[in-house]
């Protein structure tokens, strides 16, 4: 594994070394890596996916974010994956990155922290978050991986709803996981999804014929899965969450249910996600 810790905290490479030699876990980007959007997978930190309008309401206050990627009138994604971390530790087979963010547009100061375990066969990561304003936060986690595919390349996993979206890539409507939403034993490369999917199971499994390897990704806190399968193929991004697309647009009320955290002053929240590599 190589991280590339000035670019948003982010792995720029996860390589299976095998009898058949090297294969990429997870999609390669440059090396060095010079963009966040080339990464193998970057962080989702305070929040995740996108707030509509740029602007949300919370215990009175109204907080208004500018747009953070081109083309996208939505910012998304929090800062973390858009900043510098800083390497707090490094070994062989681990390391912990930092970020901390001092109050301003996103009007909360906060630290995450990455650690990442390399065993063998498995990649371990946790992502944390602690308020250390002296104000309740909301806050989601996420991590955003991408996998390189092929047009055999099948994904498995347990979803009970999906999120229909917009031109803007914001849920319109809550359907069941039925039809072209179904995550059960499917192609996955290709497929014109980039949706949002409520009830995870936090297990998927990928799989292709000409892999040398099956993946097994897992996030026991994530109770919320985001696909994004773009037409032209050759990767996609199964992502563990923690809340909705859009949550931080929904009233107070609502959070609970789509996932969104209040944390207290000190407070923490944890986000684990595992990879684990089975040679066939």
């Amino acid at each position: 594994m190589e991280l590339s810790p000035s670019i948003g905290g982010a792995i720029s490479r996860l390589t299976y070394v095998g009898e058949g030699g090297p294969r990429p876990i997870l999609r390669e980007g440059h090396s060095p890596l010079q963009n966040v959007l080339e990464a193998a997978s970057f962080p989702l930190v305070p929040f995740v996916n996108r707030v509509r309008g740029g602007s949300f309401s919370f215990r009175g206050r109204t907080v208004s974010l500018e747009p953070n990627m081109g083309g996208d009138s939505s910012p998304l994604h929090g800062q973390g994956w858009l900043n510098p971390w800083k390497v707090e530790e490094s070994s062989d087979g681990f390391a912990t990155l930092s970020y901390h963010h001092e109050s301003g547009e996103w009007p909360w100061a906060y630290t995450a922290r990455q650690e990442f375990r390399l065993d063998g066969p498995v990649l371990d990561l946790a992502l944390t978050c602690r308020n250390e304003s002296s104000e309740l936060m909301p806050c989601g986690l996420g991590q955003h991986p991408y996998f390189p595919c092929t047009a055999q390349t099948r994904l498995d996993t347990e979803v009970g709803f999906a999120w229909t979206i917009d031109a803007q890539v914001l849920p319109v409507a809550k359907v069941p996981a039925t039809g072209r939403y179904d995550l059960r034993d499917r192609l996955i490369c290709g497929q014109d999804l980039d949706n949002g999917f409520e009830g995870w199971s936090g297990r998927v499994v990928m799989n292709d014929p000409d892999w040398p390897c099956e993946l097994e990704l897992s996030s026991p806190q994530a109770r919320f899965f985001q696909i994004f399968s773009p037409t032209s193929g050759g990767f996609f991004v199964a992502e563990p969450v923690t809340h909705a697309n859009s949550a931080l647009n929904a009233p107070e009320p609502d959070w609970p249910e789509l996932g969104l955290r209040i944390i207290e002053p000190g407070e923490e929240m944890r986000l684990d996600m595992r990879i684990e590599v089975r040679a066939k």
